[in-house]
Protein backbone atom coordinates (compact mmCIF):
# COMPACT_ATOMS: atom_id res chain seq x y z
CA UNK A 1 0.00 0.00 0.00
CA UNK A 2 1.40 3.22 -0.71
CA UNK A 3 2.70 6.19 1.78
CA UNK A 4 0.82 9.11 2.33
CA UNK A 5 3.57 11.81 2.79
CA UNK A 6 3.70 15.35 3.34
CA UNK A 7 7.12 17.46 2.57
CA UNK A 8 7.89 20.61 3.49
CA UNK A 9 10.20 22.31 0.84
CA UNK A 10 11.54 25.39 3.14
CA UNK A 11 13.44 26.95 -0.69
CA UNK A 12 15.51 29.81 0.71
CA UNK A 13 14.16 30.67 4.00
CA UNK A 14 15.41 29.93 7.37
CA UNK A 15 18.72 29.98 8.88
CA UNK A 16 20.69 28.05 11.36
CA UNK A 17 18.64 29.18 14.55
CA UNK A 18 15.19 29.66 12.75
CA UNK A 19 15.66 26.48 11.17
CA UNK A 20 16.09 24.73 14.84
CA UNK A 21 13.28 26.82 16.19
CA UNK A 22 10.40 25.84 13.43
CA UNK A 23 11.84 21.97 13.88
CA UNK A 24 11.71 21.92 17.40
CA UNK A 25 7.59 23.80 17.68
CA UNK A 26 6.49 20.99 14.93
CA UNK A 27 8.12 18.20 17.05
CA UNK A 28 6.89 19.79 19.97
CA UNK A 29 2.83 19.83 18.28
CA UNK A 30 3.07 16.76 15.77
CA UNK A 31 0.74 14.08 16.52
CA UNK A 32 1.28 10.08 15.80
CA UNK A 33 -0.05 9.69 12.28
CA UNK A 34 0.91 6.94 9.56
CA UNK A 35 1.30 9.96 7.07
CA UNK A 36 5.51 10.28 6.55
CA UNK A 37 6.86 13.99 7.46
CA UNK A 38 9.49 15.37 5.12
CA UNK A 39 11.16 18.59 5.60
CA UNK A 40 13.88 20.17 3.24
CA UNK A 41 15.85 23.22 4.71
CA UNK A 42 18.84 24.75 2.58
CA UNK A 43 22.19 22.84 2.31
CA UNK A 44 23.95 24.58 5.64
CA UNK A 45 21.41 23.27 7.19
CA UNK A 46 20.83 20.23 6.79
CA UNK A 47 23.13 18.35 9.49
CA UNK A 48 21.67 20.41 12.27
CA UNK A 49 18.11 19.34 11.13
CA UNK A 50 19.49 16.01 10.86
CA UNK A 51 20.75 15.98 14.23
CA UNK A 52 17.25 18.23 15.58
CA UNK A 53 15.08 15.34 14.25
CA UNK A 54 16.93 11.93 14.25
CA UNK A 55 14.48 9.19 15.32
CA UNK A 56 11.73 11.71 15.97
CA UNK A 57 9.31 10.62 13.36
CA UNK A 58 10.43 13.71 10.56
CA UNK A 59 12.58 13.44 7.79
CA UNK A 60 15.32 15.72 6.33
CA UNK A 61 15.89 15.86 2.22
CA UNK A 62 17.69 18.21 -0.11
CA UNK A 63 16.60 20.82 -2.07
CA UNK A 64 18.84 19.68 -5.21
CA UNK A 65 21.79 17.61 -5.48
CA UNK A 66 24.77 17.64 -8.60
CA UNK A 67 25.03 14.69 -11.23
CA UNK A 68 28.43 14.33 -10.84
CA UNK A 69 30.21 12.73 -8.61
CA UNK A 70 32.54 15.27 -7.46
CA UNK A 71 35.17 17.31 -9.34
CA UNK A 72 35.61 21.49 -10.16
CA UNK A 73 31.62 22.37 -9.94
CA UNK A 74 31.82 25.46 -7.51
CA UNK A 75 29.07 26.15 -5.69
CA UNK A 76 27.56 22.44 -6.30
CA UNK A 77 26.92 19.72 -3.55
CA UNK A 78 27.21 15.91 -4.54
CA UNK A 79 25.62 12.85 -3.49
CA UNK A 80 27.91 11.40 -1.34
CA UNK A 81 28.09 14.97 0.66
CA UNK A 82 24.38 14.46 1.43
CA UNK A 83 24.27 10.98 2.55
CA UNK A 84 27.47 11.31 4.66
CA UNK A 85 25.51 13.06 6.92
CA UNK A 86 22.68 10.93 6.73
CA UNK A 87 20.36 12.90 4.20
CA UNK A 88 19.40 10.37 2.29
CA UNK A 89 16.42 11.62 0.32
CA UNK A 90 16.20 14.47 -2.10
CA UNK A 91 14.15 16.67 -4.75
CA UNK A 92 15.24 16.63 -8.00
CA UNK A 93 13.44 18.88 -11.45
CA UNK A 94 11.52 21.23 -8.97
CA UNK A 95 10.25 24.26 -11.28
CA UNK A 96 12.35 26.93 -10.44
CA UNK A 97 15.10 24.63 -10.74
CA UNK A 98 14.09 24.24 -14.07
CA UNK A 99 13.22 27.72 -14.72
CA UNK A 100 15.90 29.73 -12.92
CA UNK A 101 18.85 27.60 -13.54
CA UNK A 102 17.77 25.69 -16.85
CA UNK A 103 17.79 22.21 -15.53
CA UNK A 104 16.71 19.90 -18.50
CA UNK A 105 15.05 16.41 -18.38
CA UNK A 106 18.34 15.06 -19.77
CA UNK A 107 20.47 16.79 -16.75
CA UNK A 108 17.74 15.35 -14.27
CA UNK A 109 18.20 11.90 -15.80
CA UNK A 110 21.72 11.79 -14.67
CA UNK A 111 21.06 13.02 -11.31
CA UNK A 112 18.06 10.72 -10.82
CA UNK A 113 20.80 8.05 -11.52
CA UNK A 114 23.39 9.44 -9.18
CA UNK A 115 20.61 9.82 -6.49
CA UNK A 116 19.74 5.56 -7.11
CA UNK A 117 23.45 4.74 -7.37
CA UNK A 118 24.25 6.39 -3.88
CA UNK A 119 20.43 4.61 -2.36
CA UNK A 120 18.85 7.76 -2.67
CA UNK A 121 14.81 8.35 -2.98
CA UNK A 122 13.91 10.78 -5.06
CA UNK A 123 11.42 12.89 -5.05
CA UNK A 124 11.03 14.04 -8.47
CA UNK A 125 9.33 17.37 -9.74
CA UNK A 126 7.18 18.18 -13.18
CA UNK A 127 4.64 20.17 -14.22
CA UNK A 128 2.93 22.80 -17.18
CA UNK A 129 3.25 26.13 -17.38
CA UNK A 130 -0.21 28.17 -17.54
CA UNK A 131 0.47 28.03 -21.38
CA UNK A 132 0.50 24.48 -22.00
CA UNK A 133 -2.67 23.94 -19.58
CA UNK A 134 -4.24 27.14 -21.70
CA UNK A 135 -3.26 25.73 -24.96
CA UNK A 136 -4.60 21.97 -23.30
CA UNK A 137 -1.24 20.30 -24.10
CA UNK A 138 -0.57 19.91 -20.26
CA UNK A 139 -0.50 15.83 -20.53
CA UNK A 140 1.68 15.93 -22.88
CA UNK A 141 4.15 18.25 -21.25
CA UNK A 142 3.85 16.33 -18.16
CA UNK A 143 4.50 12.58 -20.55
CA UNK A 144 7.50 13.82 -22.08
CA UNK A 145 8.79 15.40 -18.22
CA UNK A 146 8.31 12.08 -17.06
CA UNK A 147 9.38 10.00 -20.64
CA UNK A 148 12.65 11.74 -20.42
CA UNK A 149 13.79 11.98 -17.01
CA UNK A 150 12.44 8.80 -15.08
CA UNK A 151 11.13 6.14 -18.10
CA UNK A 152 14.76 4.77 -18.78
CA UNK A 153 14.68 3.37 -14.93
CA UNK A 154 14.11 -0.56 -14.09
CA UNK A 155 11.18 -1.58 -12.77
CA UNK A 156 13.23 -2.01 -9.23
CA UNK A 157 14.31 1.78 -9.26
CA UNK A 158 10.92 2.59 -8.48
CA UNK A 159 11.04 1.27 -5.06
CA UNK A 160 13.15 4.88 -4.09
CA UNK A 161 10.49 7.16 -6.53
CA UNK A 162 8.10 9.53 -4.98
CA UNK A 163 6.21 11.43 -7.66
CA UNK A 164 5.25 15.24 -7.30
CA UNK A 165 3.54 16.93 -9.86
CA UNK A 166 3.07 20.40 -9.48
CA UNK A 167 1.36 23.28 -11.57
CA UNK A 168 3.98 25.86 -12.54
CA UNK A 169 1.21 28.23 -12.68
CA UNK A 170 -0.14 26.95 -9.09
CA UNK A 171 2.95 27.53 -7.29
CA UNK A 172 3.81 30.83 -5.03
CA UNK A 173 0.86 32.33 -6.89
CA UNK A 174 -2.37 31.56 -4.64
CA UNK A 175 -3.70 29.75 -7.28
CA UNK A 176 -4.32 26.22 -6.78
CA UNK A 177 -5.11 23.04 -9.71
CA UNK A 178 -9.05 22.45 -7.95
CA UNK A 179 -9.28 19.01 -6.54
CA UNK A 180 -10.92 17.30 -9.44
CA UNK A 181 -7.80 18.86 -11.75
CA UNK A 182 -5.31 17.75 -9.26
CA UNK A 183 -7.16 14.12 -9.40
CA UNK A 184 -7.20 14.03 -13.21
CA UNK A 185 -3.83 14.43 -13.67
CA UNK A 186 -2.66 12.59 -11.18
CA UNK A 187 -5.13 9.28 -12.52
CA UNK A 188 -3.33 10.09 -15.95
CA UNK A 189 0.06 10.19 -14.61
CA UNK A 190 -0.71 6.13 -12.86
CA UNK A 191 -2.23 5.38 -15.96
CA UNK A 192 0.97 6.11 -17.76
CA UNK A 193 3.52 4.55 -15.53
CA UNK A 194 0.83 1.47 -15.50
CA UNK A 195 1.55 1.53 -19.28
CA UNK A 196 5.31 1.78 -19.31
CA UNK A 197 6.16 -0.64 -15.66
CA UNK A 198 2.81 -2.09 -14.92
CA UNK A 199 -0.39 -1.93 -12.37
CA UNK A 200 2.22 -2.82 -9.39
CA UNK A 201 4.58 -0.19 -9.35
CA UNK A 202 1.77 2.51 -10.73
CA UNK A 203 -0.43 1.39 -7.60
CA UNK A 204 2.64 1.49 -5.18
CA UNK A 205 3.98 4.87 -6.67
CA UNK A 206 3.22 8.08 -4.30
CA UNK A 207 2.25 10.72 -6.38
CA UNK A 208 1.83 14.37 -4.10
CA UNK A 209 0.42 17.57 -5.42
CA UNK A 210 2.27 20.75 -4.74
CA UNK A 211 0.87 24.38 -5.75
CA UNK A 212 -0.61 26.77 -3.13
CA UNK A 213 -1.59 23.92 -0.88
CA UNK A 214 -3.12 25.22 2.85
CA UNK A 215 -4.65 24.27 5.51
CA UNK A 216 -7.97 25.11 4.09
CA UNK A 217 -7.45 23.24 0.99
CA UNK A 218 -5.59 20.13 2.01
CA UNK A 219 -8.14 17.52 3.33
CA UNK A 220 -10.39 18.02 -0.62
CA UNK A 221 -7.36 17.52 -2.39
CA UNK A 222 -5.83 14.84 -0.49
CA UNK A 223 -9.29 13.03 -0.55
CA UNK A 224 -8.90 12.66 -4.14
CA UNK A 225 -7.67 8.91 -4.78
CA UNK A 226 -4.53 9.56 -6.53
CA UNK A 227 -3.25 12.04 -4.85
CA UNK A 228 -1.10 10.75 -1.89
CA UNK A 229 0.04 13.56 -0.33
CA UNK A 230 1.41 17.51 -0.91
CA UNK A 231 5.11 19.25 -1.74
CA UNK A 232 4.37 22.34 0.07
CA UNK A 233 6.12 25.74 0.02
CA UNK A 234 5.31 28.97 1.98
CA UNK A 235 2.59 26.93 4.36
CA UNK A 236 5.40 24.63 5.61
CA UNK A 237 7.48 27.43 7.16
CA UNK A 238 4.42 27.76 10.08
CA UNK A 239 4.26 24.41 12.43
CA UNK A 240 0.61 24.60 12.78
CA UNK A 241 0.09 25.75 9.01
CA UNK A 242 2.22 22.56 8.22
CA UNK A 243 0.74 20.42 11.02
CA UNK A 244 -2.50 21.06 10.25
CA UNK A 245 -2.12 20.21 6.50
CA UNK A 246 0.22 16.77 7.57
CA UNK A 247 -3.29 16.11 9.76
CA UNK A 248 -5.64 16.25 6.91
CA UNK A 249 -5.30 12.84 6.08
Amino acid sequence: MRKHIVAGNWKMHKTNSETLTLLNEILAKKKESKTEIIVAPTFVNLKAANDCVNGKGITVAAQNMHQAEGGAFTGEIAANMLTDINVKTVILGHSERRAYFHETDGQLADKVNTALKHEMRVIFCFGEELKDRQKENHFNIVEYQLRDALFHLEKKDWANIVLAYEPVWAIGTGETASPEQAQEMHQFIRNLIAKVYGSEIADNVSILYGGSVKPNNAQEIFSKPDVDGGLIGGASLHADDFLAIVNAF
